[in-house]
């Protein structure tokens, strides 16, 4: 007999908040209204939280201190009921317009463990062959110098900054083919170290400022080429879900140009083509492009990924509070943007002296962290199941960190951060492909 699974609150509000949102009546309704019916569907957990399924199909937890309503992945499982709430204390960014239902899902793991597939590397193997023939003189490295030799065309580069700035978390395994293709391109070694390439996101302004450039030289030739292999690049991504939900984006922004050449030519410099790609990117992809339109958004959805990826603890909370306090945080900024729960867990971890772990860290020869641990041990230990979990925390994880590192400007470790050094020993040895 098929077992059924356990009716849960959480779960069943949230399909009936989907359904709502999905139905065509919906985009005629107006936000007071939409607030109304959201608000008779809020849940309230024993110990008195609030819980509201709405923006981003994603959960909401209200701050009871000062009305605020966090982004914040809720304790399914645990009892709850429905309780009636005033709508107009809901704000409007609580409130689904629609098409924020319909963003892709994707995936948080970083690229350690689950390798990148034979088949998408070798396409862009193909793909960087035939773009390293360009001539440099054609394409001139106008963005990501700091990455590649001053010989090399900026068609390496755009393939370069196309991945980078698709990837999730472009933190990457140290012998991934993908990465290792691009060797004879490279000024210098990548930030990292044998295990691990923790390699920074470039702005979509890089990628921008690559085709724009060569338009306003007049070579309008060079400029479509460079936005064909933006796009080519993109296209072959979307196989891995770890890329698909920016890379759909960036399709978006691209292709109208190779549909019109000369669409953006008009403009007066690489910012305002910048605004006119995220102007074209559907609102049903807006999520993908938080990173540079809202940054206090993203960070906000990459702390959800984290507490989200890490479900498999008894108390989630208390373990994405250890990854949280590997940030650097001398101004106090971090504490006021968590919700209530997850502030409790970073402030304990803050009397024990246990944040801002990763600004002044020491590390062994082969980049392993050396930490003193004053915690008791069951509370700071983080063992995910299996390597696809591991995968997804040491992503979520990483995006965290350079989430907040876009808000505040704080610097990311190039060896990593600490709490995800020591996840990496948990997957270097499980390695799924077989390099010669």
């Amino acid at each position: 007999m098929t077992a059924v699974r356990p009716w849960d609150a959480f779960t069943s509000a949230e399909a009936e908040v989907r359904a709502m949102v999905a139905d065509p009546r919906w985009q005629g309704l107006s936000v007071p209204d939409r607030a109304h019916v959201l608000a008779a569907r809020i849940l309230v957990t024993p110990d008195g939280d609030r819980w509201l399924f709405g923006a981003h199909a994603r959960w909401h937890l209200l701050d009871p201190a000062d009305g605020r309503w966090h982004l914040a992945p809720p304790p399914r499982g645990t009892r709850a009921r429905q309780v009636g709430h005033a709508a107009a204390t809901l704000p409007d960014g609580v409130v689904p317009p629609g098409p924020d239902f319909h963003a892709e899902p994707g995936s948080t793991q970083a690229f350690i463990g689950p390798d990148v597939s034979a088949s998408l590397t070798e396409q862009l193997r193909v793909l960087l062959r035939a773009s390293g023939r360009k001539s440099e003189l054609d394409f001139p490295l106008t963005a990501f110098d700091e990455i590649f030799a001053s010989d090399v065309p900026s068609t390496v580069a755009a393939i370069w900054g196309t991945i980078m700035w698709c990837a999730y978390a472009p933190a990457f395994d140290g012998n991934e083919r993908l990465i290792t293709v691009f060797g004879e391109y490279l000024r210098r070694s990548l930030p990292g170290d044998e295990w691990v390439r923790w390699l920074p996101a470039p702005p979509l302004l890089d990628l921008v400022t690559l085709v724009a450039e060569r338009a306003r030289a007049g070579h309008s030739r060079a400029a479509l080429r460079l936005a064909a292999v933006i796009a080519d690049t993109a296209q072959i991504l979307l196989s891995d879900t770890r890329f698909r939900p920016r890379a759909l984006a960036l399709l978006t922004m691209v292709e109208p140009v190779l549909r019109e050449p000369g669409l953006d030519d008009a403009l007066p410099d690489d910012e305002a083509v910048r605004r006119a790609w995220l102007e074209r990117c559907p609102a049903r992809l807006g999520r993908a492009l938080l990173g540079e339109t809202d940054q206090e958004a993203h960070f906000s959805h990459a702390v959800y990924d984290l507490v989200e990826a890490l479900q498999f603890r008894p108390d989630p909370r208390m373990a994405a509070a250890m990854f949280l306090a590997d940030l650097s945080d001398s101004k106090g900024m971090l504490p006021g943007r968590l919700d209530h729960r997850l502030r409790l867990a970073y402030e304990e971890l803050d009397r024990a002296g246990l944040t801002s772990t990763s600004a002044g860290e020491a590390t062994e020869p082969e980049g392993f962290p050396v930490r003193v641990l004053t915690m008791p041990a069951p509370v700071l230990e983080v063992a995910p199941p299996d390597r696809a979990s591991a995968a997804s925390v040491l992503g979520a994880a990483y995006a965290t960190g350079l989430a907040w590192g876009g808000l505040t400007g704080a610097r990311v470790p190039e060896r990593g951060l600490a709490g995800q050094t020591a996840l990496v020993r948990r997957l270097i040895h499980e390695r799924d492909d077989h390099h010669s």
